[in-house]
């Protein structure tokens, strides 16, 4: 394409849009790795190229600007080419949770108006339950790895590396407004059908440059830096891995993919791949580390930031003493996501680990370019004392600014100009966020709230406890009471019973920790707590189960 040649004085209007973040690494980082398991390894050059041939095989399908892109897959090298050349062609990119019921994938891909989908094979089952009802959809690519040939009653136009193999490796990928919408995907809530969530190029590009400020800069525990080696626990369906993928391709650090998550496979990577940087939920972490193979693998070179739920003290302990540098994060679907990191500041770097662990499990401090408030019910804005809590609500200029095709839930996110979190918190003087409930998980008991976080933060230091969830339960005296559900660790069980876990609530409570009035009444050991598409312990199945 000639390049067009402007006027005196005439500028070029630059867009902050996606296609920009791949300039880097070719320069800086060309040869680098991007890695899938054990069974796919190339360069940034590499990756480019399928970029452009995978945008062309996307035109060559009927993809234009404005399309939606539907993608089933796990983690991949081929999930890191489509959010790349989705956007960058001016199409959407759709990133479907296929841990969804089908009733709720049938909706969100009729309710996005997907044209093309791609589809990994272990998905085609999902696929087949709801392809008659979906409306939009006239193109279907099958991603494979390799295996035996799967049959499928669906009209595959092309699997995914024949449709590369068959195009041109150079794209002339348009100059787009930077306010083009690039992703698209869908978030569940208690009540009501998944909520689209939805970015512009320019809210991506921002959200990855603040991002990166925000885990690289500082002096502090967990730095991304451009010789970390990353691999995303967090499911690239989820909120684009966080948004880290854009910014480990903007560093060009070697990427590792692992698929589908299988604890003796991640931990295999870790140490052969030599990770250095991930983030999950910490069902995640949990996972890991309770699995045998945990114990011959090193894991000492390892960073994690933890988001998504409170990060327990217990296990932030436990990820500790295995070497593992281990810190919080926060955001949420809306916030594209990252909007606080637990970094510390510079002289909380010379305190005792068990002092440093305290900041290191708080919800954070805001990135740059991101204003945190705690208001109250009327709105009004709350004193910084680390004492009074509210509402955490935010601005920063990457947040969404709607719900996709949906005014009304819009205008509820968007209360007086402040994206309201649905987070009750409170903010301490050293500008530190801790949020310390749902609003709608906060327990209420005889006109008291009692936060469920600061309960599974306090009873995960047990020395017995594997996971644990703390509820509220109706009572006829005091409205709702709080309930604990734990699960054990398998040397224990059987050997430790109410009685003592009682104890442990009540000394906490002698101690400080947590008001009289919140030590629960009622503990129950279960084998397992449910948990939600995204590894979030599932609340709304616990009330349902034990109310």
């Amino acid at each position: 394409m000639a390049e067009k040649v402007y006027a005196p004085g005439e500028c070029y209007k630059y867009q902050l849009i996606i296609k920009h973040l791949l300039e880097t690494p070719l320069f800086f980082a060309p040869d680098q790795e991007i890695v899938y398991r054990d069974r796919v390894r190339f360069n940034y050059r590499k990756l480019n190229e399928r970029i452009h041939r995978l945008a062309n095989g996307l035109a060559k399908l009927g993809v234009r600007q404005g399309d939606t892109v539907c993608v089933f897959d796990y983690d991949s090298h081929r999930y890191l080419e489509c959010f790349f050349a989705v956007p960058m062609m001016g199409a959407v990119l759709h990133t479907q949770n296929w841990r969804l019921s089908p009733e709720q994938i049938l909706y969100t891909m009729n309710h996005a108006e997907d044209r093309v989908v791609l589809v990994h094979e272990d998905f085609l089952p999902l696929l087949e339950a709801v392809y008659p009802q979906l409306a939009t959809v006239v193109r279907i690519v099958l991603i494979s790895d390799g295996g035996p040939k799967i049959e499928t009653r669906l009209p595959i136009a092309a699997e995914y590396e024949e449709l590369l193999r068959g195009v041109s490796g150079c794209c002339d990928f348009p100059d787009l407004d930077e306010n083009t919408r690039a992703t698209l995907f869908y978030t569940t809530g208690t009540t009501g059908l998944p909520k689209g969530v939805h970015f512009s190029h320019r809210q991506l590009v921002l959200h990855a440059q603040a991002q990166m400020t925000g885990a690289s800069v500082y002096e502090s525990v967990g730095r991304f830096r451009s010789n970390d080696v990353y691999m995303p626990l967090t499911p690239m369906f989820h909120v684009h891995a966080w948004g880290f993928p854009y910014v480990a391709t903007m560093l060009g650090v070697k990427q590792v993919y692992p698929g589908r998550y299988e604890p003796p496979m991640l931990l295999r990577l870790i140490e052969t791949e030599q990770v250095t940087f991930s983030h999950c939920v910490p069902t995640i972490v949990h996972m890991l580390l309770s699995s045998p193979a945990a114990g011959t693998t090193d894991l000492s070179r390892w960073r994690v930031v933890v988001g998504g739920a409170r990060l327990p003290k217990g296990l932030a302990r436990e990820a500790m003493s295995r070497g593992i540098e281990i810190y919080a994060g926060y955001g949420m679907s809306e916030t594209c996501p990252v909007i606080a990191v637990a970094n510390l500041k510079p002289p909380m770097l010379a305190w005792e680990k068990e002092e440093q662990i305290d900041r290191l499990i708080m919800t954070g401090l805001p990135v740059p370019l991101v204003y945190a408030r705690i208001v109250d019910a009327e709105g009004k804005y709350l004193p910084h004392d680390g004492a009074a809590t509210g509402e955490l609500v935010i601005r920063a200029p990457w947040l969404t600014e709607s719900y996709y095709k949906d005014p009304e839930r819009s205008e509820e996110l968007w209360r007086d100009g402040w994206l309201h979190t649905g987070d009750v918190a409170y903010i301490d003087p050293e500008g530190y966020i801790q949020i310390t409930d749902r609003i709608k998980d906060v327990i209420k008991t005889g006109g008291e709230w009692v936060s469920s976080l600061d309960l599974e933060n306090l009873i995960s230091q047990h020395p017995a406890v594997s996971e644990a969830a703390a509820i509220g339960v109706p009572d006829g005296k005091w409205g709702e009471r709080p309930l604990l559900i734990i699960v054990l660790k398998p040397a224990f069980r059987g050997r430790v019973k109410e009685e003592e876990i009682h104890l442990f609530m009540t000394k906490c409570a002698a101690e400080g920790k947590l008001p009289r009035y919140a030590v629960p009444d009622k503990i129950l050991f279960v084998d397992g707590i449910p948990k939600t598409s995204v590894g979030k312990i599932n609340k709304i199945e616990l009330r349902k189960q034990f109310r």
